[in-house]
Protein backbone atom coordinates (compact mmCIF):
# COMPACT_ATOMS: atom_id res chain seq x y z
CA UNK A 1 0.00 0.00 0.00
CA UNK A 2 1.32 3.54 -0.71
CA UNK A 3 0.40 6.66 0.32
CA UNK A 4 1.81 10.34 1.08
CA UNK A 5 3.67 10.84 3.86
CA UNK A 6 1.54 13.66 5.74
CA UNK A 7 -1.69 10.83 5.15
CA UNK A 8 0.59 8.09 6.78
CA UNK A 9 1.54 10.30 9.99
CA UNK A 10 -2.17 11.18 10.10
CA UNK A 11 -2.81 7.33 10.11
CA UNK A 12 -0.25 6.34 12.85
CA UNK A 13 -1.54 8.99 15.16
CA UNK A 14 -4.93 7.72 14.77
CA UNK A 15 -3.52 4.26 15.13
CA UNK A 16 -2.17 5.26 18.43
CA UNK A 17 -5.36 7.35 18.96
CA UNK A 18 -7.41 4.10 18.87
CA UNK A 19 -4.89 1.78 20.16
CA UNK A 20 -2.69 3.44 22.87
CA UNK A 21 0.91 2.31 20.70
CA UNK A 22 2.00 1.34 17.55
CA UNK A 23 4.91 -1.01 16.25
CA UNK A 24 7.46 0.42 13.76
CA UNK A 25 7.23 -3.00 12.32
CA UNK A 26 3.25 -3.17 11.75
CA UNK A 27 3.54 0.45 9.84
CA UNK A 28 6.12 -1.10 7.88
CA UNK A 29 4.27 -3.79 6.83
CA UNK A 30 0.68 -1.72 6.76
CA UNK A 31 2.39 1.13 3.86
CA UNK A 32 5.18 -1.10 2.54
CA UNK A 33 8.07 1.76 4.29
CA UNK A 34 11.40 0.76 5.33
CA UNK A 35 12.35 1.47 9.45
CA UNK A 36 14.22 3.99 8.34
CA UNK A 37 11.21 5.96 6.74
CA UNK A 38 8.87 5.15 9.84
CA UNK A 39 11.45 6.09 12.27
CA UNK A 40 11.39 9.51 10.50
CA UNK A 41 7.57 9.91 10.81
CA UNK A 42 7.76 9.01 14.54
CA UNK A 43 10.63 11.17 14.94
CA UNK A 44 8.52 14.26 13.41
CA UNK A 45 5.38 13.34 15.04
CA UNK A 46 7.36 13.22 18.26
CA UNK A 47 8.38 16.73 17.80
CA UNK A 48 5.09 18.16 17.00
CA UNK A 49 3.49 16.27 20.47
CA UNK A 50 1.34 13.90 18.74
CA UNK A 51 3.03 10.78 20.14
CA UNK A 52 6.40 9.46 22.15
CA UNK A 53 8.50 7.05 20.80
CA UNK A 54 9.49 3.64 22.72
CA UNK A 55 11.51 1.13 22.07
CA UNK A 56 9.96 -0.81 18.59
CA UNK A 57 7.78 1.89 18.48
CA UNK A 58 5.45 4.43 20.24
CA UNK A 59 2.76 5.50 22.39
CA UNK A 60 0.22 8.10 22.77
CA UNK A 61 1.00 11.10 24.90
CA UNK A 62 -1.97 11.54 27.18
CA UNK A 63 -4.84 13.67 26.00
CA UNK A 64 -6.28 13.89 22.91
CA UNK A 65 -6.95 16.62 20.91
CA UNK A 66 -10.66 16.38 20.43
CA UNK A 67 -10.83 16.17 24.46
CA UNK A 68 -8.61 19.08 25.03
CA UNK A 69 -9.96 22.57 26.18
CA UNK A 70 -9.57 25.77 24.58
CA UNK A 71 -6.08 26.74 25.66
CA UNK A 72 -4.46 23.58 24.92
CA UNK A 73 -6.17 23.63 22.15
CA UNK A 74 -4.39 26.74 21.00
CA UNK A 75 -1.09 25.41 21.60
CA UNK A 76 -1.22 21.99 19.97
CA UNK A 77 0.69 22.39 16.64
CA UNK A 78 1.20 26.12 17.48
CA UNK A 79 4.18 26.17 15.42
CA UNK A 80 2.38 24.67 12.06
CA UNK A 81 -0.49 27.18 13.14
CA UNK A 82 2.04 30.22 13.11
CA UNK A 83 3.70 29.20 9.64
CA UNK A 84 0.33 29.15 7.87
CA UNK A 85 -1.33 31.92 9.66
CA UNK A 86 0.92 34.62 8.02
CA UNK A 87 0.39 32.72 4.30
CA UNK A 88 -3.88 32.90 5.53
CA UNK A 89 -4.01 36.72 6.44
CA UNK A 90 -2.30 38.11 3.28
CA UNK A 91 -6.04 37.01 1.85
CA UNK A 92 -7.46 39.57 4.40
CA UNK A 93 -7.98 42.97 2.52
CA UNK A 94 -9.01 46.43 3.83
CA UNK A 95 -12.84 47.28 3.64
CA UNK A 96 -13.22 43.38 3.96
CA UNK A 97 -16.11 41.51 5.62
CA UNK A 98 -15.21 37.85 6.50
CA UNK A 99 -16.97 34.99 8.50
CA UNK A 100 -15.03 32.95 10.93
CA UNK A 101 -15.61 30.36 12.84
CA UNK A 102 -14.22 29.54 16.74
CA UNK A 103 -10.93 27.41 15.51
CA UNK A 104 -7.79 28.26 17.33
CA UNK A 105 -5.78 28.77 13.83
CA UNK A 106 -7.72 31.78 13.51
CA UNK A 107 -6.60 33.20 16.82
CA UNK A 108 -2.93 33.05 15.19
CA UNK A 109 -4.17 34.16 11.47
CA UNK A 110 -5.70 37.39 13.48
CA UNK A 111 -2.89 37.97 15.33
CA UNK A 112 -0.96 38.29 11.68
CA UNK A 113 -3.51 40.18 10.21
CA UNK A 114 -2.60 43.17 12.68
CA UNK A 115 -2.60 46.60 10.18
CA UNK A 116 -5.38 46.31 7.96
CA UNK A 117 -7.97 48.72 7.43
CA UNK A 118 -11.65 48.62 8.09
CA UNK A 119 -12.25 45.25 8.30
CA UNK A 120 -15.33 43.56 9.58
CA UNK A 121 -15.53 39.82 11.42
CA UNK A 122 -18.52 38.30 11.82
CA UNK A 123 -17.94 35.20 14.10
CA UNK A 124 -19.59 32.56 16.90
CA UNK A 125 -15.86 32.25 18.54
CA UNK A 126 -16.14 34.33 21.60
CA UNK A 127 -12.54 34.23 22.40
CA UNK A 128 -11.70 35.34 19.23
CA UNK A 129 -14.17 38.39 19.09
CA UNK A 130 -11.97 39.57 22.11
CA UNK A 131 -9.02 39.24 20.22
CA UNK A 132 -10.36 41.02 17.06
CA UNK A 133 -11.62 43.76 19.81
CA UNK A 134 -8.03 44.61 20.75
CA UNK A 135 -7.04 45.16 16.54
CA UNK A 136 -6.81 48.42 15.61
CA UNK A 137 -8.87 49.04 12.16
CA UNK A 138 -10.92 45.69 12.98
CA UNK A 139 -14.49 45.91 14.01
CA UNK A 140 -16.21 42.40 15.21
CA UNK A 141 -19.91 41.00 14.57
CA UNK A 142 -19.86 38.17 18.08
CA UNK A 143 -23.19 36.33 16.80
CA UNK A 144 -25.63 35.28 19.50
CA UNK A 145 -27.25 32.05 20.73
CA UNK A 146 -26.61 28.92 23.03
CA UNK A 147 -22.63 29.04 24.34
CA UNK A 148 -21.05 26.05 24.37
CA UNK A 149 -18.81 26.72 27.60
CA UNK A 150 -15.92 24.83 27.10
CA UNK A 151 -14.81 26.12 24.18
CA UNK A 152 -16.20 29.42 23.97
CA UNK A 153 -18.61 29.35 20.83
CA UNK A 154 -22.35 30.33 19.75
CA UNK A 155 -24.34 27.54 18.61
CA UNK A 156 -27.88 26.87 17.60
CA UNK A 157 -31.37 28.37 15.90
CA UNK A 158 -30.40 31.88 17.24
CA UNK A 159 -26.85 31.75 15.83
CA UNK A 160 -28.41 30.70 12.77
CA UNK A 161 -31.22 33.03 12.24
CA UNK A 162 -28.52 36.03 12.59
CA UNK A 163 -26.36 34.72 10.08
CA UNK A 164 -29.56 35.23 7.55
CA UNK A 165 -29.09 39.03 8.21
CA UNK A 166 -25.74 38.91 7.03
CA UNK A 167 -23.18 38.37 3.69
CA UNK A 168 -19.70 38.35 3.65
CA UNK A 169 -17.08 38.62 0.60
CA UNK A 170 -14.84 36.16 1.92
CA UNK A 171 -14.97 32.76 4.93
CA UNK A 172 -12.06 32.00 6.89
CA UNK A 173 -12.57 28.85 8.18
CA UNK A 174 -10.67 26.45 10.80
CA UNK A 175 -11.99 22.51 10.21
CA UNK A 176 -10.81 19.65 12.05
CA UNK A 177 -10.71 17.20 8.94
CA UNK A 178 -10.26 17.71 5.65
CA UNK A 179 -10.99 14.32 2.98
CA UNK A 180 -10.40 14.32 -0.56
CA UNK A 181 -13.78 12.22 -0.23
CA UNK A 182 -15.71 12.98 2.98
CA UNK A 183 -15.13 16.54 2.98
CA UNK A 184 -14.34 19.14 5.77
CA UNK A 185 -15.33 18.20 8.71
CA UNK A 186 -15.32 18.99 12.84
CA UNK A 187 -15.07 17.42 16.25
CA UNK A 188 -18.55 18.55 17.71
CA UNK A 189 -21.83 19.11 15.49
CA UNK A 190 -23.09 21.85 17.45
CA UNK A 191 -21.33 24.22 15.34
CA UNK A 192 -21.46 22.47 12.01
CA UNK A 193 -24.62 24.15 11.07
CA UNK A 194 -23.00 27.45 11.78
CA UNK A 195 -20.05 26.85 9.03
CA UNK A 196 -22.73 25.43 6.47
CA UNK A 197 -24.40 28.98 7.02
CA UNK A 198 -21.64 30.95 6.98
CA UNK A 199 -20.33 29.17 3.89
CA UNK A 200 -23.57 29.86 1.65
CA UNK A 201 -23.66 33.74 3.19
CA UNK A 202 -19.93 33.98 1.68
CA UNK A 203 -18.53 34.62 -1.93
CA UNK A 204 -15.24 33.15 -1.23
CA UNK A 205 -14.22 30.58 0.96
CA UNK A 206 -10.59 29.92 2.37
CA UNK A 207 -9.91 27.05 4.51
CA UNK A 208 -7.08 27.40 6.88
CA UNK A 209 -5.63 24.42 8.41
CA UNK A 210 -1.99 22.08 9.73
CA UNK A 211 -1.41 19.60 7.63
CA UNK A 212 -2.12 16.97 10.80
CA UNK A 213 -5.62 17.67 9.46
CA UNK A 214 -5.25 16.47 6.01
CA UNK A 215 -6.50 13.73 5.41
CA UNK A 216 -8.77 13.13 8.30
CA UNK A 217 -11.95 12.79 8.62
CA UNK A 218 -13.90 13.86 11.77
CA UNK A 219 -17.29 13.07 13.42
CA UNK A 220 -19.49 15.97 11.70
CA UNK A 221 -19.34 16.75 8.58
CA UNK A 222 -20.01 20.37 7.12
CA UNK A 223 -18.97 20.35 2.91
CA UNK A 224 -17.44 19.23 0.12
CA UNK A 225 -14.01 19.69 -0.05
CA UNK A 226 -15.23 21.57 -3.85
CA UNK A 227 -17.02 24.07 -1.70
CA UNK A 228 -13.89 25.64 -0.67
CA UNK A 229 -11.58 27.99 -3.23
CA UNK A 230 -8.59 28.43 -1.09
CA UNK A 231 -6.99 25.84 0.97
CA UNK A 232 -3.53 27.34 3.56
CA UNK A 233 -1.59 24.85 4.94
CA UNK A 234 2.03 24.67 6.52
CA UNK A 235 3.12 22.01 4.19
CA UNK A 236 2.00 20.40 1.20
CA UNK A 237 4.92 18.07 -0.06
CA UNK A 238 4.47 15.78 -2.68
CA UNK A 239 0.39 14.80 -1.21
CA UNK A 240 -1.87 13.52 -3.64
CA UNK A 241 -4.51 15.05 -1.85
CA UNK A 242 -2.82 18.42 -2.25
CA UNK A 243 -2.39 17.44 -6.04
CA UNK A 244 -6.09 16.51 -6.36
CA UNK A 245 -7.42 19.66 -4.75
CA UNK A 246 -5.39 21.44 -7.47
CA UNK A 247 -7.01 18.98 -10.10
CA UNK A 248 -10.11 20.77 -8.64
CA UNK A 249 -9.23 23.99 -9.11
CA UNK A 250 -8.98 24.67 -5.52
CA UNK A 251 -5.90 27.18 -4.98
CA UNK A 252 -3.64 25.31 -2.17
CA UNK A 253 -1.28 27.62 -0.58
CA UNK A 254 2.07 26.27 1.55
CA UNK A 255 4.73 27.78 3.74
CA UNK A 256 6.88 25.20 1.92
CA UNK A 257 5.28 26.45 -1.33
Amino acid sequence: MKTGVEQRRNEIVEMIAQNGSVRISDICKSYGVSEVTVRSDLEYLESQGQLSRVHGGAVGTGKLYVNMDLSERYLTNATMKKELAETAASFIEDNDTIMMNSGTTLTYILHAAQGKKNVRIVTNSIQNALEISTLSGFSVVLLGGDIDAKYQFTYGNDTLNQLDKYHANKCILSVDGIHIKDGLSLYYPNESGVVRKMISASEKIIVAADSTKIGKRTFSRVANISDMNVFVTNRTEINEDIKKMRAMGIEVFGVDG
